[in-house]
């Protein structure tokens, strides 16, 4: 009953609630009001047959009366009198029972109606014999007359009396009836009386006791609380619609505040790496510039003396500072910005070139390169560092030649650099340290002890560049087979991480184009390469 009632509007519960409770006292009062008039009705008929009677004996009274005056008087307005009265006592009579029954009272009236119409014939005879001025006729129907009116009045009042005393007796049956319909009455309007009470109440607790539910969480969310559960909806009226908004607003600002949350925990993180890349590259500039003597002044005076080597025909020497002078360019300019892998493989280039002048080709540098993704952008100085340390501590101290490989190839999802020597390898031992290195460590020099040629830049400052750059872990790894057996160090750039700059491309117009090469540069093939003039910005 409760699950019908709390359904539809709070406005259609209302009005029928109110039609309800309206109809069922209506109901209730026509009910009772029936009875009580029936009743009513039943204790006025007691008495009506005593009250015929009384008229019926009245009316034989004022009959005898006018035909005793019409006898004695002969007056016209008694004779008037005589016939109204005539009628109405006959019609009193007739109402008389005439059949024969063996209850008492109804064979009393069947004889008082018969001894009427033998009284009325004789009165009749009487004023007839009046008329014809026969008075010894007259005075003898007069006589039987009133000796039979006497006999009916008789027979009235001891109908009446029995009558009376039937009419008492059912009067306190009726009475006793009527007590009991009212103790009915008053029980039916009770129960109506809370009936009503009770459907009032579970109306009103259809609507109140969700509000007081949505009060409660409203309460809750407003003191900061937004982990309160969702209100169950029971109802489709208006405060299970409310209700079914509130619910969607509290999900709504609850994932909301984890999205804030979230949001805050990403841009936290991403100052974090940004301010562990920027003080990462301030540090390898640092170490760049207390390993150098004024680079500045070093290389306007390199520029100088490119120029200088060029007008006196010294092209070995002129090609040599040009390829030193572009060596600290770029060393200069990557701290500021991004590179790209062509400005990378060209800083390896020259820093290969300036170590085989320096060693007189003892370097044996191989590359082999897919041009169609050398213009991918990536952080700067990740591979000159990593060469230099296959130099310094991979091929320096062989007894064999060694040999340097540097390949880029595009693979599906990702690009791959490639860095292998044959030299003296690496203890897993000391893979990890240099793999694990960490930010807070904050001290190249912990990973590997720098040689008076270093940069001042090491793996680690490379691979935890790398990880800031692409938020990735596995991006930058070292294989080795052991003592003499070389090392391999390769880098996984992402391709969906790459951030192409001018001119950048992942993938050539038209047909992918793969133009591999594999070249060893040594000191006496310097002469065959960059014969044209550079302009070399000097500051």
């Amino acid at each position: 009953m409760k699950r019908k009632v709390i359904q539809g509007s709070i406005r259609i519960r209302l009005i029928l609630v109110f039609v309800l409770t309206t109809g069922i006292v209506f109901i209730a009062n026509m009910f009772i009001y029936y009875n009580i008039n029936k009743s009513i009705g039943n204790i006025d008929e007691v008495y009506v047959s005593n009250i015929g009677l009384n008229e019926l004996n009245d009316s034989l009274n004022n009959l005898h009366g006018y035909v005793y005056e019409y006898l004695n008087t002969k007056n016209t307005e008694a004779l008037e009198n005589y016939y109204v009265s005539e009628q109405i006592y006959m019609n009193h009579v007739e109402d008389l029972n005439g059949d024969i029954s063996d209850n008492n009272m109804m064979l009393m009236q069947k004889n008082i109606k018969s001894m009427s119409k033998t009284y009325l014939k004789l009165i009749d005879d009487s004023v007839d014999a009046k008329r014809g001025n026969n008075i010894e006729r007259y005075k003898e129907n007069y006589e039987e007359a009133d000796k039979m009116y006497d006999i009916i009045r008789t027979h009235i009042n001891t109908l009446n009396n029995e009558q009376f005393k039937y009419n008492s007796d059912n009067y306190e049956l009726l009475r006793m009836s009527l007590y009991y319909l009212e103790i009915i009455s008053t029980s039916i309007l009770l129960f109506i009386m809370a009936f009503n009470i009770l459907l009032i109440i579970i109306v009103t607790s259809s609507i109140t006791e969700p509000l007081m539910k949505l009060t409660k969480s409203a309460d809750e969310i407003s003191a900061g609380n937004f982990d309160v559960d969702l209100i169950p909806v029971e109802s489709s009226d208006e405060v299970g619609i409310v209700t079914k908004a509130f619910n969607t607003m509290t999900v709504s600002i609850h994932q909301y505040i984890n999205k804030i949350k979230e949001s805050m925990e990403l841009e936290s993180k991403m100052k974090e790496n940004e301010l562990m890349m920027t003080n990462h590259l301030k540090d390898a500039q640092l170490k760049y510039l207390q390993a150098q003597i004024n680079p500045h002044f070093l290389f306007n005076t390199l520029n100088a003396g490119a120029q200088l080597a060029m007008m006196e025909g010294a092209d070995k020497t002129c090609l040599y500072i040009e390829n030193m002078a572009d060596f600290f360019r770029s060393n200069m300019k990557s701290f500021s910005q991004d590179s790209t892998i062509r400005d990378e493989i060209k800083l390896v280039d020259s820093y290969i070139y300036i170590l085989n002048v320096r060693y007189s080709g003892g370097i044996n540098f191989y590359k082999e390169i897919d041009e169609s993704v050398i213009d991918i952008r990536v952080p700067s100085m990740i591979l000159q560092p990593v060469v230099e340390n296959s130099i310094n501590y991979g091929i320096r101290d062989i007894d064999y030649e060694g040999e340097i490989h540097l390949k880029v190839e595009e693979l599906e999802e990702s690009i791959l650099i490639t860095i292998y020597d044959n030299g003296t390898g690496m203890d897993q031992t000391t893979i990890d340290r240099v793999l694990n290195y960490s930010i807070k460590d904050g001290n190249i020099e912990k990973e590997l002890n720098l040689t008076k040629d270093s940069n001042g830049i090491g793996l680690g400052n490379v691979i935890n560049r790398l990880k800031l750059y692409y938020d990735m872990d596995n991006i930058f790894n070292i294989y080795s087979q052991g003592h003499n057996q070389g090392t391999t160090v390769t880098m996984l750039i992402p391709k969906e991480a790459c951030n192409q700059g001018k001119g950048g491309k992942l993938e050539a117009e038209g047909e992918s184009i793969v133009e591999p090469r594999l070249e060893s540069k040594s000191f006496d093939q310097v002469d065959n390469e960059n014969k044209e003039y550079k302009n070399i910005d000097v500051g």
